[in-house]
């Protein structure tokens, strides 16, 4: 109870401080408002002021300058013509010529008594004319607005002057006169668009011109009117006391008028040469807008400011109140999310443990086989390639875990390089025929409407992308399931330097689920359920291959059904990289294709056509058989027939044994297939078949493939290419490691190449130095040793002066396999990159390019 009455007092007193604050704080932002406006609208009248002074001032030496010139050129009238001539009549006329030359429209002179005896133009006469004639007869300049003969206003400029009258008066002064629109255009008084507006006035309030706009004629009406009647008592209501005063005493004036229900700032300065007083108006209409706006978001920044600050005040005492609460939130939260990455990091471990332990299993298990059974050359053979593939699996599980962490820390890069499609595709080929093959799955490629084979791209990250995904299809379609690979090509909208190609694919598998094919592309995300837990992975490929797809600035997409397949499209625009020209023609032979794939046929006949070659098609092998019988019979044989390996009839061995019974061996017939050529070779032979030609059909394949039938330099050439004797050729190895060391003389002495051993980078910089030009034939270089890095001997060869040192092939062979470091390598003046493990095809590939 106690604790209760202490808690209301405290909430009481709270709740009070907390509307004190909230009036005090509306009564002294209302105040600053109000003090500010008042502040604000006192600095602009005060700017306005100045502003006005100084237009003012600018008008006043405006109208000095040009009353200056005009008496000038009166003054040079008189200098010119003497008032001592005797001949009057000569004076008069060189007068007037003397103001037609100036541009006057007016000559006059004036007598002492005020009368004015015209020389030039209309007669004319000030409207005030008592002080003009005094001003002449003390000698001084003055200008006046005066009339002429038919009522037109003139501004009239008079200087002392003594030349005879015809009426026998006395002559004071010379008056030259021009229309007085010349001085209200030279001061530009009736400019539109001017953000003040100007009159001249007399002391007396009376206009000498005046603007267009009458808001304040009526009053300079009451000064007017006050100076004619001396009382004053009608302006004590308007303000102009002080105005009338400023006018009396000829000196400078400033006030703000309310005219209208506005505010106007007027500023009023005596003309030189004159009696004249120039007023100038700035209506603040403009002004006001502005003003008023300023001070409607003054007062709402001011109550937008008050609330921010009670909202401030209110979210405080709310905060004191369930900060407990918060923190007990926050530690909720907190221990939930340790929870989850606990359970993800769990559960990442649990399926790396399971995939890992996996091929380590069989690795150990099948070393442990092979070594009780060390004398059974078929059993070891058998372990040892189980060891191989287990061995694979393993570097791919590794390899994706370490490409996910470069993703995920953003260090993964793409390096370019000009790459052949076609050697792409053919290399994907035979990487995938082994798991294709353990699966007895049918597998397929097509190639469609491919005119450029090189372009610039990561050919690495390439390869992993159309690994990544043939392998899941491979892995995801049970045995028998067809997995389907095509390449078509399009063009690109980034210009003709570019190409578009697109890339499917499909099988006809397990499919995904809808749910997970929202996730497909998430770390460690795998389709979960009994359908795939035989199989083997992290869960990152996908991951990996929509990471690069879009470093490559492409796109990909993916449909698929459960229980009937998966489609992935892959879309990307690649430079076009210049290509050495072929002139790829070959003979017109008739040549018959022959395969169950409509579309392979067509885009085969197609490409067959672009070579010069007339193709027929068909899908079966009896219409084939049909085919070459009919053609034989009319006596125009095919020149070369192609032949699919599988077909659904009859497959293309079958067909071959059919026509070589029926036509016999003059027609040469090649099997084309993505299946590996050594595995029924023999019995190709056997069958009637004359060579092979792998898929995918490119252009240059199909050129290549038929040129050595051409007859010939061609074939010759071709076939002294296949074969490259490594017998006596030296090898220079930088390797620190001694096991991998064996292990690689191993492997190349099997060739009967020699194989020479440098601990590391100096060694090998020191052997390559002293041993005599074109000693050794290649150099294969590790890249981290100690000493001398692999990257630093690299350098130093190519830097030495012998002739071979930039010409002899060095090939990184090292464990950093990423993008940078196949770049890194080549910069350095390396031929290529082989990745360790090694692999003995990449490793001999290599040696024959550059042997």
């Amino acid at each position: 109870m106690s604790s209760r009455q202490h808690k209301n007092p405290t909430t009481h007193f709270l709740l009070c401080s907390f509307i004190g604050l909230l009036l005090f704080s509306v009564v002294v932002f209302s105040l600053l408002g109000v003090y500010m406006n008042r502040k604000s609208r006192k600095t602009i009248y005060e700017v306005g002021e100045i502003y006005m002074a100084g237009m003012n001032e600018q008008m006043s030496r405006h109208f000095e300058n040009v009353i200056k010139l005009r008496f000038a050129q009166v003054e040079g009238i008189t200098s010119v013509v003497s008032a001592e001539n005797s001949d009057r009549e000569s004076q008069y006329e060189e007068l007037v010529y003397r103001a037609q030359v100036r541009g006057f429209d007016y000559l006059a002179i004036c007598s002492k008594e005020g009368n004015f005896e015209t020389l030039y133009g209309e007669s004319i006469q000030p409207i005030n004319p008592s002080p003009f004639v005094e001003a002449l007869q003390q000698g001084e300049q003055r200008v006046a607005v005066g009339v002429d003969a038919v009522g037109n206003e003139v501004v009239l400029f008079g200087v002392e002057a003594d030349y005879p009258m015809k009426n026998g008066e006395e002559c004071i002064g010379l008056t030259a006169a021009v229309p007085l629109d010349y001085i209200t255009e030279f001061l530009s008084l009736e400019d539109e668009g001017q953000l003040t507006y100007y009159h001249i006035i007399r002391p007396d309030g009376s206009f000498v011109i005046r603007d267009s706009n009458t808001e304040l004629w009526e009053y300079f009406n009451l000064l007017q009117m006050q100076h004619n009647s001396a009382a004053n008592q009608s302006l004590s209501d308007t303000g102009l006391e002080g105005f009338a005063d400023a006018l009396k005493g000829n000196q400078k004036y400033s006030a703000i008028l309310k005219v209208n229900g506005g505010d106007r700032q007027i500023y009023g300065m005596p003309l030189p040469y004159s009696e004249w007083y120039l007023v100038g108006v700035m209506p603040y209409g403009v002004l006001d807008e502005t003003i008023n706006s300023l001070s409607d978001q003054r007062i709402l920044i001011t109550l937008l400011s008050c609330v921010s600050v009670l909202l401030l005040l209110t979210l405080i005492f709310l905060r004191y109140f369930s900060m407990t609460r918060m923190q007990m939130q926050e530690l909720g939260k907190a221990r939930q999310a340790a929870i989850e990455a606990s359970k993800a990091k769990s559960e990442f471990l649990a399926n790396m443990s399971h995939d890992i332990r996996t091929p380590m299993n069989a690795i150990v298990g099948m070393t442990a086989i092979a070594t009780a059974h060390i004398n059974d050359r078929e059993q070891v053979k058998n372990c040892l390639r189980k060891i191989t593939l287990s061995s694979k699996h393993l570097l791919g599980l590794i390899n994706d875990v370490l490409d996910m962490s470069k993703i995920e820390s953003g260090n993964l890069t793409l390096t370019t390089e000009q790459i052949s499609l076609r050697e792409v595709t053919e290399g994907i080929v035979s990487i995938m025929q082994p798991q294709v093959k353990a699966k007895a799955q049918y597998f397929d490629v097509h190639i469609e409407n491919i005119l450029t084979e090189n372009v610039w791209c990561d050919g690495v990250r390439l390869n992993q992308v159309l690994l990544n995904l043939l392998s899941n299809a491979t892995k995801y379609t049970p045995e028998g399931g067809s997995i389907q690979l095509s390449l078509s090509e399009e063009k690109s909208p980034k210009g003709e330097n570019f190409v578009r190609i697109h890339i499917n694919v499909k099988d006809n598998g397990i499919g995904m689920t809808t749910e997970f094919l929202k996730k497909i592309y998430e770390s460690y995300s795998r389709a979960d359920g009994s359908r795939v837990h035989k199989t083997e992975g992290a869960g990152l490929g996908m991951a990996i291959t929509k990471y690069i797809v879009d470093a490559m600035e492409g796109t990909i997409d993916v449909q698929s059904t459960p229980g009937k397949g998966t489609e992935f499209h892959i879309v990307v625009d690649f430079e076009k990289a210049a290509a050495i020209e072929v002139d790829m023609v070959l003979p017109p032979w008739n040549m018959l294709v022959v395969d169950d794939d409509e579309l392979l046929c067509k885009t085969a006949a197609g490409a067959l056509r672009s070579i010069g070659i007339r193709a027929e098609w068909t899908l079966s092998g009896e219409k084939a058989v049909e085919l070459a019988n009919y053609r034989h019979k009319k006596r125009d044989d095919y020149q070369i027939i192609l032949l699919d390996w599988k077909l659904p009839d009859m497959n293309g061995l079958q067909v071959a044994r059919e026509i070589r019974h029926n036509l016999g061996s003059e027609i040469p017939i090649l099997l084309i297939s993505a299946y590996d050529w050594g595995e029924f070779e023999a019995e190709a032979r056997d069958a009637g078949i004359s060579g092979f030609i792998s898929k995918p059909l490119f252009k240059s394949t199909l050129f290549y493939g038929l040129r050595p039938y051409m007859g010939g330099e061609a074939a010759k050439d071709l076939v002294s290419e296949k074969n490259i004797n490594m017998s006596e050729r030296r090898i220079l190895l930088a390797e620190d490691n001694e096991l991998n060391w064996e292990i690689t003389r191993e492997l190349l002495s099997d060739l009967g190449a020699k194989l020479e051993w440098a601990e590391d980078g100096q060694i090998c910089l020191k052997k390559f130095r002293d041993s005599p030009t074109g000693y050794y034939d290649v150099i294969l270089m590790d890249i981290r040793m100690p000493n001398m890095t692999g990257y630093e001997a690299a350098k130093a060869i190519r830097g030495l002066e012998r002739p071979d040192s930039s010409t002899v092939p060095i090939l990184a062979m090292t464990a950093d396999a990423f993008s940078e470091d196949i770049q890194q390598c080549l910069e350095c003046g390396m031929n290529a990159h082989i990745a360790k493990p090694i692999d003995v095809k990449d490793l001999i590939r290599l040696l024959k390019k550059y042997l």
